[in-house]
């Protein structure tokens, strides 16, 4: 498990809510929609990682 890449994509995926939640304040389109591909990019990284974990798990347990 690449606990540096979970942590990387749960920073990432809190600044993407913090900037679509900026994007909600000031009312701009493209702070609301760098914000989403920010948090939409960080769920395929913790579903790349939980892959990686249970092909880890499938290999030691063979």
């Amino acid at each position: 498990m690449g606990v540096d890449d979970r942590l990387s994509a749960t920073g990432k995926n809190l600044e993407g809510k913090a900037q679509e939640a900026l994007g909600n304040v000031t009312g701009d389109p493209k702070d609301k929609a760098e914000g989403k591909a920010k948090q939409i990019d960080a769920s395929a990284e913790h579903a790349k990682e939980d892959v990686k974990d249970e092909a880890k798990r499938r290999v030691d347990n063979v």
